[in-house]
Formats: structure tokens, sequence, C-alpha cells
């Protein structure tokens, strides 16, 4: 029988330390992200002047919430490598960033290189994503948590976790998502965001049967 959903809180993580030769290569990632963003959008053009803190740091809040001895990792929809591209470079472990758009793919495979951060690019759409179970899923900023889930779930290793940065709909995504999956969940506030949650997701189950595909025509 599937373990009903549990939640329970942290504290606020503490400000994750990285080394001086890890943080020149964060901002050698940003200056290039910052250079891609004039053609690109891969963040808003208001948080420019403070993308360290508002994209970097708050992706570098994620690392004391991953496993210590991960192996490997998937990032859903990495758009300009946050929280996917971050973590690689700040961990040195190995991330598949799942981005169907081209132009943002691009990016993330000329980023990767500029940086030699272990990421593997796949330029398409989750829905048709052939990658083995990962004991880490990441993602940020790119689906209410019910939809999140039903991607995530295929590609989650036994005794995996998501870690899913949510913003202040997180509460009502947790109800949502509470109708169609059993889940353990661990929330942490943001340090970056007082409105925001960290969602730590484990043994995870679906409620039911998984819902009907209906099979493409033509």
């Amino acid at each position: 029988m599937a373990r009903p959903t549990v939640s329970r809180e942290t504290p606020h993580p503490q400000r994750a330390v990285v080394s001086r030769e890890t943080r020149e290569r964060l901002q050698t990632y940003l200056d290039l992200l910052l250079r891609w963003n004039r053609t690109i959008n891969l963040i808003a053009r208001g948080d420019e002047a403070n993308a360290w803190d508002r994209h970097v740091e708050d992706s570098l809040d994620l690392l004391p919430l991953l496993p210590p001895s991960f192996s490997h990792a998937i990032d859903l929809g990495s758009g300009g490598g946050l929280p996917g591209l971050v973590l690689a470079i700040a961990t040195d472990r190995p991330f598949h960033l799942v981005e169907s758009d081209q132009r943002k793919a691009a990016f993330l495979r000329e980023a990767a290189r500029a940086v030699a951060a272990p990421a593997t690019v796949h330029a398409q759409r989750i829905e048709g994503l052939n990658l083995a179970p990962a004991p880490l899923i990441t993602a940020r900023a790119l689906a209410p948590l019910p939809k999140l889930l039903e991607w995530a779930n295929p590609f989650l290793a036994p005794g995996g976790i998501c870690v899913f940065p949510k913003g202040k709909s997180a509460e009502d995504e947790l109800t949502a998502a509470a109708a169609g999956w059993h889940m353990r969940v661990q929330k942490t506030p943001s340090r970056t965001d007082p409105a925001a949650l960290i969602l730590s997701i484990s043994e995870i189950a679906r409620v039911g049967p998984a819902p009907h595909r209906t099979a493409p025509t033509g």
C-alpha cells in the first residue's frame, strides 16, 4: 500500500560555500548567460542587474538538500541552466539537461563547454525522453507540481528524490498534487525569496491508475 502524503518543514538552508575556482566558473557561466540573453530570452531582462543573487544563489540554495552521494541527475526544462547547469558546476556530478528549445539547448552546450561542466544536453521534449532513471531530479519554474510529478515520476530511480524550488503558490500546488499522488515532502524556506519554498519530494506513488493516454493519429 502506498504511503500517504507526509510533509515536514525544515529551517532555511545555510548559504552554500563553494571554492574560489567554482565561483569563477559560475561567474564565467553567468557572463555567458547575460551575453546570450541579448538575443535569447534566458532570464527576464529586469533580473540581469541582480542575476547572481536572483538566479545563481537561488540555484545554489539547493546544494544542502541534494543527496550527498548521488551519482547523476536529470534537470527538466533546463532553460538557461537554472538550476541544473549551476548544480553541475558546483558538484562536478553529471547532469542531464533536458530543454526542447533548440536555441536554449545551444546555449547550454556552449556554457557547459566553456566551464567544463559534466553536463549532457538533450534537446527534446520531456514526453519523448529516453533516459535511465536517476537518483535526483530537479526543475525550476517549469510547471505546476502535479504536472512536474507526472513528468518526473518515470525518471526517478527507487529511493530517489525530486528537488523543486517553488514560489508563493507552493502550498496550493501541494494541495492539488495530493489528489493524485502520495509522497513524502520536506519543505525548506528559500533564502532568496521569503514567499518561496524548496520542495524535496520522495516516496512518490500515484493515487489510482495512470491516466489513459490516447495514441497519436495521422
